[in-house]
């Protein structure tokens, strides 16, 4: 096996167990906030926690990364997300809120470091192949992240069993799991994605950075926070990808932490709340890898405009349900499973277009930015959610929704001439402004 496809595999396995460790305590942790205090609303603030722990971690992540390499901020940051889920038992044993949420904060943890790892499988394959190379490791979060909700039911008989609110039992199981991704994550070599350990690059459009004569840039220095932003508000591609990224974020996070609360309050079991959230979670990540082949063929727009068509049916359907006189299962489970479907072709085709968009010493920075961006957009739809569907049900969230991707579309507008598309083999005039030389 080679170097490289050992690290692959290294960070494979470490999605694994923290998809795992994340979907185990996702489905519990709104309804252990409801419990503690008993109100709706706090169900949606305790998900804003780890959406919000996951933004305000991943840039410092990705900092740390360009620093010292891609071992250390993967271990670091699994490693807090393994904490986390132990302050979040001890605050359930004391029955202490402000101390659940900071655990549920540092929780979030573990889903910035997942995030940043499929940059770092970016690293180890050639520009051909980046969507493929990205959908690897997204797409390995699968089988945990399928298997996580599951731990539901069987979670909260340890807990029980260990004399604990039955309801924090999978917070036991997130615990471990987290503890091995961090553990498979500190077998990485060293130096993997600091600036060192890429070769220089030259970029030849504008947008690189560079003048059009091609002088290479000093891949060494990575742009600042504030350069890079600067840099990409004033081209409309990169832009559009980040807002991508975002938006599918916000969309997602906006039905996911409801749905649970939602089923709860239809006498659903946690039985077949599991069920419901294990079938979304595999369409979030089991076809990952065909749309980073759709990718890399047929460019990250194609990919793009086919989320948008499913973010729309996956909307339909829970405004279906939710205006039927009962809830049906087998509806939900297709609106949660078109929603993941729909998160995935966001977030692939997001991150390739923006990787590809941008100029080496620009990345990660950017991709830090991104990812701390989508998970704040996604803390404050969490943190809205709770109140939105105590005032209007399961209705008034997909509408939520709906508006999020009408602000997808309105980015779109600028960005969309501009990209390259299959058939067409050159930009149109005034194209190399924003195109970088990736074809995106």
């Amino acid at each position: 096996m080679t170097s490289h496809a050992l690290a692959q595999a290294k960070l494979i396995t470490a999605q694994l167990f923290s998809g795992a460790g994340i979907a185990s305590g996702y489905a519990v942790g709104g309804l252990l906030a409801e419990q503690m205090t008993g109100r709706t609303a706090m169900a949606g603030f305790a998900q804003m926690s780890v959406i919000l722990g996951a933004g305000v971690v991943a840039y410092p992540l990705a900092a740390l990364a360009a620093r010292t390499g891609r071992r250390r901020a993967l271990t670091l940051g699994f490693g807090i997300g393994a904490f986390g889920a132990l302050v979040v038992l001890l605050a359930v044993a004391v029955e202490f809120l402000p101390l659940f949420m900071l655990g549920m904060m540092m929780c979030g943890s573990a889903t910035a470091a997942g995030l940043q790892a499929r940059y770092a499988a970016v690293e180890f394959a050639g520009p051909a192949a980046t969507g493929r190379a990205m959908s690897l490791v997204v797409g390995a979060t699968t089988i945990g992240s399928m298997l996580g909700p599951n731990f539901t039911g069987p979670g909260a008989r340890l807990g029980e069993a260990l004399g604990m609110n039955p309801l924090a039992g999978p917070y036991v199981i997130s615990m471990a799991a987290f503890a091995l991704a961090a553990l498979a994550a500190s077998t990485l070599a060293r130096g993997v994605g600091t600036s060192a350990a890429r070769p220089d690059a030259t970029v030849t459009g504008a947008d690189g950075g560079a003048a059009a004569t091609g002088r290479a840039i000093d891949t060494s220095a990575p742009l600042g926070l504030g350069a890079a932003l600067r840099f990409v508000a004033a081209r409309p591609v990169p832009l559009f990808a980040i807002v991508v990224i975002v938006t599918g974020q916000m969309m997602m996070t906006n039905v996911m932490v409801m749905t649970p609360v939602h089923m709860h309050h239809q006498s659903f079991d946690l039985d077949a709340i599991g069920i419901v959230l294990s079938i979304h979670i595999a369409g979030m990540y089991a076809l990952s890898p065909i749309f980073g082949w759709m990718s890399d063929r047929w460019g990250p727009g194609t990919v793009i405009v086919s989320g948008v068509v499913v973010f729309i049916a996956s909307i339909s359907l829970g405004v279906v349900d939710a205006l039927a006189p009962v809830s049906s299962m087998p509806l939900l489970t297709a609106a949660l499973l078109l929603l993941g479907v729909g998160w995935s072709m966001f977030l692939i085709g997001g991150s390739a277009l923006l990787t590809a968009s941008v100029p080496q010493h620009a990345k990660v920075t950017l991709q830090g930015a991104s990812d701390s961006a989508m998970n704040l957009g996604g803390a404050l739809m969490a943190a809205m959610a709770g109140t939105v569907l105590a005032m209007g049900g399961f209705l008034w969230i997909n509408l939520m929704a709906t508006g999020v991707l009408l602000v997808t579309l309105a980015f779109s507008v600028r960005a969309v001439p501009l990209m390259k598309w299959p058939g067409r083999s050159t930009p149109s005039a005034g194209d190399e402004h924003h195109l970088e030389r990736a074809q995106v």
